[in-house]
């Protein structure tokens, strides 16, 4: 079996929610609320594993989720439209996909500004001058706005590894470690 199949059949539902919500949003002219609504979800969502809970257990019935997530949609103030389809998820037991679906509207979001989001992890958080330097040299790179989406992993002892897209620059001195371990290993 597969083990990327489950991961990608989670993708392409998350992706056709995301693009019926973005879709609707933008013939409605509303893609500045989605905007404001999607990052409230997404920070809503890494601030509360109860909320994360509610998303992916299969203990809580259809209709628990269905009222647990119309109460969040409410009490936060999201838009009609993505109201209905996380109820909708809800009723189809489809709420475990919200994280993607969020990361996918998101993205859909940046395109539609020209903008490319560049995931960042750094051993310590980066000071308004570094991020700065950061995105200007991304965008001389990419030749678009770069919104840096930036996490920090004390892993890394140092450095940063930036994706865009499917490129990704490593430049951790965990990666160099790893790099000179290998080395080390065909030498004996």
């Amino acid at each position: 079996m597969d083990v990327s199949e489950p991961a990608s059949i989670s993708m392409g539902i998350a992706a056709r929610y995301a693009q019926a919500v973005f879709d609707l949003s933008r013939e409605s002219g509303d893609l500045g609320k989605l905007e404001s609504d999607v990052t409230a979800l997404d920070e809503a969502l890494k601030a509360s594993p109860e909320l994360r809970d509610v998303l992916t257990s299969p203990v809580i019935s259809r209709e628990d989720q269905g009222r647990a997530i119309s109460a969040v949609a409410e009490k936060m103030g999201l838009s009609t439209v993505l109201a209905n389809t996380l109820s909708l998820m809800a009723s189809k037991r489809r709420l475990f996909v919200v994280p993607q679906m969020v990361a996918a509207l998101k993205g859909m979001l940046s395109e539609e500004r020209g903008e490319v989001t560049a995931d960042v992890r750094a051993a310590k958080a980066l000071s308004d001058a570094q991020s700065a330097a950061l995105s200007k040299a991304l965008k001389a790179s990419t030749g678009k706005d770069v919104k840096l989406d930036v996490t920090v992993d004390d892993a890394l002892i140092g450095g940063l590894v930036v994706k865009i897209g499917s490129q990704m620059i490593d430049t951790s001195i965990r990666a160099k470690l790893n790099a000179l371990q290998n080395t080390m290993k065909e030498v004996r």
